[in-house]
């Protein structure tokens, strides 16, 4: 059976959770929304608050009161290691678990919202190696997304979390 969500097709809250669970290998839905709050609440964090209730219309509503309701102090600056570390301490996981996580959670919001707010998400985020390096946070997305990410690293089998830092 293809799990692949079709883009922009909307998803409720067991829907997502389920993808997310089945995407990441997690053995129940409390690690599961524990990965998906952890990085969107800290994705909240990062992002303004009007970038962040744009993403977050389009998802379900339980899953988008982590980028707005749980926030109340966006647009804070900080770069891809500081946000790995967030989202590790809040998922109580190791740093490559968390940015694995991060990556696969992204991708899979990216199928879910309208192009020009992901896009918008993008921009808001320096991509440069030099500068805070968010392009890590992207790859999973611009590797043509989780299915073909997956196929390309592991040959279609399960994934290990690895060195995804």
């Amino acid at each position: 059976m293809d799990r692949t969500p079709r883009r922009g097709i909307p998803m409720n809250f067991d829907e997502f959770t389920g993808e997310v669970q089945h995407r990441l290998e997690l053995p129940g839905t409390g690690e599961t929304v524990r990965a998906i709050r952890a990085t969107l609440m800290t994705l909240g964090r990062r992002i303004p608050e009007g970038n962040a209730e744009d993403l977050a219309a389009s998802l379900p509503m339980e899953i988008k009161w982590f980028l707005t309701g749980a926030v109340h102090d966006h647009g804070q600056r900080f770069g891809w290691s500081e946000f790995v570390s967030r989202v590790s301490e809040i998922e109580q996981t190791d740093r490559s678990a968390a940015a694995y996580h991060a990556k696969v959670i992204v991708d899979l919001v990216s199928t879910v919202v309208p192009p020009s707010d992901f896009q918008q998400l993008r921009d808001q985020l320096p991509e440069s190696e030099d500068d805070e390096n968010w392009h890590k946070l992207f790859e999973v997305v611009d590797a043509g997304g989780w299915g073909d990410a997956e196929e390309a690293q592991t040959g279609g089998g399960p994934q290990s979390p690895g060195d995804q830092e």
